[in-house]
C-alpha cells in the first residue's frame, strides 16, 4: 500500500546487488511512496548482480561508482543531481564487507590490510558520500541519511568479526556528521540497527543460520525482514520523522531490549538435558569398566 510519503523527492541509494538486498526492497519500496532515485554500486557488484533489472522496474538508472574512492563519488554525486535534475532528499549507504570475515580469519587473528579494507568499504565510505554531498552541497534542506547497521556495534556476536568494529565506527560517523548537517541544513542522519537478514551479505558471516535463529527465539516479534526493513527506512526518508537525528534505531523484533527468552530458553534447556543423558550414559560406561 502506497501513503505518497516521498511524493516529489529525489535520492541516492547505494548497496543495491539482488532481490534480496535491504537496499533493492528499499528502492522499491521509495519508487512506490512517489520517489525518483539513482542507484549505484561497484562495477563488481553490478556484475555479480541483477540491478539492472531493478533501474528499469523503478524508472531509474544505475551510476557505477566505488564508495570508498571520493573522486567516483563527486563523479556520481554530479551525474546522479543532472539526471534527477536536482539535489536529493535521501541518501541510503547499504555497503558492507570484511576480507577477513570471507577469508575465515578470526578476530584473534586479523589480517590488518584486510582490517583496513573492512573499515574504508563498510564505514570510512559513509563519512566519504556525506562529506563528499557536503562538498557538492547535494542534499536539499531538511533531507534524510540512513546507514544500515547492527547490534554487533554495541554487543559481541561470536563470528561477526572486525564488522562489529566497522559498525561501531559507522554509528560514530553518523552522531559527527549529524551534528554538523543537522545545524547548517536540518539534514537527518541515522543508522538502523536491523534484525540479522537473509541476504547475501548476511550469509557469508560464520554461524549465520545460527545467529539468525537465536535472534528469532530472542525478539518478542521475531526478525524484521527485509521488507519491513525497507518501510522503516521510507519513514526515515519522509517529513514524519523530521526531528528524528543522530540516533541509532534498532529495528530487530525487540531482540536488543532481551536478556533471555522462554523460545531461547526451552532450546537451553533442551540441549542441557541433551548433555547431561549423555554424561550419566558415559558415567554409568566407566562404572561397569
Amino acid at each position: 500500500m502506497s501513503y505518497n510519503l516521498l511524493k516529489g523527492k529525489r535520492g541516492l541509494i547505494f548497496g543495491a546487488l539482488n532481490e534480496q538486498s535491504i537496499a533493492w526492497k528499499t528502492a522499491e519500496r521509495a519508487y512506490e511512496e512517489g520517489a525518483r532515485f539513482v542507484l549505484t554500486n561497484t562495477p563488481a557488484a553490478i556484475k555479480m548482480g541483477t540491478i539492472g533489472q531493478l533501474a528499469e522496474k523503478c524508472e531509474s538508472t544505475v551510476i557505477i561508482a566505488d564508495a570508498t574512492n571520493t573522486e567516483d563519488l563527486e563523479d556520481l554525486i554530479k551525474k546522479a543531481m543532472e539526471f534527477l535534475g536536482g539535489k536529493f532528499d535521501f541518501v541510503l549507504h547499504s555497503i558492507g564487507m570484511s576480507p577477513n570475515v570471507r577469508k575465515g580469519r578470526t578476530y584473534d587473528d586479523l589480517n590488518y590490510s584486510y582490517l583496513h579494507q573492512t573499515l574504508d568499504i563498510s564505514a570510512i565510505s559513509f563519512h566519504k558520500v556525506l562529506q563528499s554531498c557536503r562538498k557538492l552541497d547535494a542534499i536539499n534542506e531538511g533531507g534524510s541519511v540512513v546507514a544500515l547497521s547492527y547490534v554487533a556495534a554495541q554487543r559481541t556476536l561470536y563470528g561477526y568479526n572486525d564488522m562489529a568494529d566497522a559498525k561501531a565506527l559507522l554509528e560514530s560517523i553518523a552522531r559527527s556528521f549529524g551534528y554538523i548537517y543537522g545545524r547548517e541544513k536540518s539534514i537527518r542522519i541515522n543508522t538502523v540497527s536491523q534484525s540479522p537478514t537473509m541476504t547475501t551479505a548476511g550469509g557469508g558471516i560464520m554461524g549465520f543460520d545460527k545467529l539468525f535463529d537465536f535472534a528469532g527465539r530472542m525478539s518478542p516479534l521475531g526478525n524484521a525482514n527485509a521488507i519491513e526493513c525497507a518501510d522503516y527506512i521510507i519513514t526515515l526518508f519522509s517529513d514524519l520523522t523530521r526531528k528524528v537525528t543522530m540516533q541509532n534505531l534498532y529495528h530487530d523484533g525487540g531482540y536488543s531490549s532481551m536478556g533471555m527468552s522462554l523460545a531461547a530458553m526451552s532450546v537451553y534447556r533442551e540441549g542441557l538435558e541433551y548433555s547431561d543423558v549423555k554424561e550419566d550414559k558415559s558415567r554409568g560406561k566407566s562404572k561397569k569398566l
